[in-house]
């Protein structure tokens, strides 16, 4: 019995039969749907063309599935030529049926360069969660969805968004709110390897102007999938609570360090050059280096009285724990403000900026925007990364998207002790910006205030496909939390609503 309907992209129409012909020996195959731009000629039984500039719009995806008339859709990764393993479609359908999902995936091969006989190196992905909203999940380039879950889920929630690739990542957010995205964690196809750019810089795509109605489009998507699931949440904030206690000074600039002998005293040296009209202080956290940084630290901190250097008397803390050190320590100003230990303020007016920014908007956290450069200074692409996808209306829901909130990040001290960053090397600041964000205003400033050198010493350079899972996985760990609070927040609310509206003479007494 034929179960699957196959989808593949040709971007080279006389390579139609190449790409079709891995597949077709699986007796699954109902029929094959070749999407491409211009002429194609393809040959065998069951095999349909399809005319379309983008495989992952709304549009081809509903011309797909007019096509599909067997259990399951198989829609095959555009990027890359891939083989299927063997009995991988076979395999595929088993787990799909055992378990209901409304789309398997799997882990998969890359060839590295050097034809079909090149070297395969393992490529694993996640399992999905509810925090994996963001649009560049790695599902691997096969994807199997019940067809059933396809139109029930756009039957329940509505047609596509229609814009590039938002209808592929608006399908996928349907049908999870109806049946569950499965891993199978086996590797089941190989594809070749091409020349791409790295995860980090693929990570500012949204940059682009060319992919800004793509990426408005995928907001759309994500917003209303948060609306589904009860998690979006209105563009009303609480206001940050006073300062209990009075602070040493306006201001403190917060510089965790291991072992930056390099370039630590350049971002110290940044740092203290700020012009302000307030006081301020430059809290350096020495996570017990070992490269000669701590010496270099203890000579600058006789140069000027406004440079703290802390040594935690804990050796288990991470990039996390270091700033939980600097924000509880009586040092410690009104005001925190980030600076790595590699990187520089773009001016000496960039402090000011931001606390005139805090000054003049009841915010809990400002952020500003940031110029990627090399080890020389040098602007590189896509330079300047301003984030301005964001709203009022809507940037704390966004938020849940995108994988970063952008930089410098600037906090209330006196909010940031209630909220405390995670102890982890990767991800602590978005875990704060997302858990200030569910109720504060968050400012932004979108100039350049802030140079980001990158460097083969980064900590997130050449990250292989393990460690970079695991950062991913984490961020998807803190959106999945996420979820969860905001919507217990919003029963919250729903709950004081209706008991205002039954007696709202005592819930106005009890407010009082």
């Amino acid at each position: 019995m034929h179960k699957i309907t196959l989808a593949v992209f040709s971007e080279d129409p006389s390579a139609a039969d190449r790409a079709l012909s891995p597949f077709l020996r699986c007796p699954l195959i109902g029929r094959a749907v070749v999407v491409h731009r211009g002429a194609c000629r393809i040959s065998g039984p069951g095999c349909t063309e399809l005319r379309a500039d983008s495989f992952t719009s709304a549009r081809t995806l509903a011309g797909i599935l007019e096509m599909a008339d067997t259990p399951y859709l198989l829609l095959v990764r555009p990027e890359r030529e891939v083989l299927p393993g063997p009995f991988a479609l076979e395999r595929m359908v088993d787990a799909a049926e055992a378990t209901g999902a409304g789309m398997v995936y799997a882990d998969y091969y890359d060839r590295e360069k050097g034809g079909k006989d090149g070297r395969l190196r393992e490529h694993p992905v996640n399992d999905f969660q509810p925090g994996s909203l963001r649009d560049d999940f790695d599902f691997g380039p096969l994807m199997l969805f019940s067809v059933a879950a396809i139109r029930r889920a756009l039957k329940k929630h509505g047609p596509l968004v229609n814009a590039g690739s938002a209808g592929l990542y608006d399908l996928r957010l349907k049908v999870s709110t109806e049946r569950p995205l499965f891993h199978l964690p086996e590797f089941l196809a190989t594809q070749a390897a091409v020349g791409r750019m790295g995860k980090g810089e693929r990570h500012f795509d949204y940059q682009d102007p060319r992919n800004r109605s793509v990426q408005r489009a995928m907001e759309r998507a994500a917003t209303r999938h948060l609306r589904r699931i009860g998690a979006w949440l209105p563009p009303t904030f609480s206001k940050a609570p006073p300062a209990a206690t009075p602070f040493p000074v306006e201001a403190s600039v917060i510089i965790p360090v291991r072992d930056r002998r390099r370039t630590v005293a350049e971002a110290v040296a940044s740092a203290l050059s700020q012009k302000t009209d307030f006081p301020f202080n430059v809290i350096v956290v020495d996570n017990h280096s070992t490269d000669g940084t701590t010496p270099l630290l203890s000579r600058l901190v006789r140069r000027d009285a406004r440079l703290v250097h802390l040594i935690p008397s804990r050796r288990d803390l991470h990039i996390g724990g270091c700033w939980n050190e600097a924000i509880f320590s009586p040092s410690c100003g009104r005001y925190a403000v980030q600076l790595d230990s590699d990187d520089l303020y773009s001016g000496r007016d960039t402090l000011r900026k931001i606390v005139d920014r805090f000054r003049g908007g009841d915010y809990g956290m400002v952020i500003g925007s940031y110029t990627l450069v090399n080890e020389r200074l040098d602007e590189i692409e896509p330079g300047l990364i301003d984030h301005r996808e964001w709203t009022d209306a809507n940037g704390h829901n966004n938020a849940l998207r995108v994988n970063g909130l952008g930089a410098p990040r600037a906090f209330q001290t006196e909010l940031l002790r209630s909220v405390r960053f995670p102890n982890v090397g990767y991800g602590e600041d978005y875990a704060v910006a997302l858990r200030l964000s569910r109720e504060y205003r968050i400012g932004r400033i979108y100039e350049s205030l802030y140079l980001c050198r990158r460097w083969r010493g980064n900590t997130d350079a050449s990250l292989g496909v393990e460690q970079a899972n695991r950062n991913d996985a984490y961020k998807d760990r803190l959106r999945s939390l996420e979820i969860l609070a905001r919507r217990k927040l919003n029963r919250q609310r729903l709950s004081r609503q209706k008991r205002c509206a039954r007696d709202p003479e005592t819930e106005h007494a009890r407010s009082d």
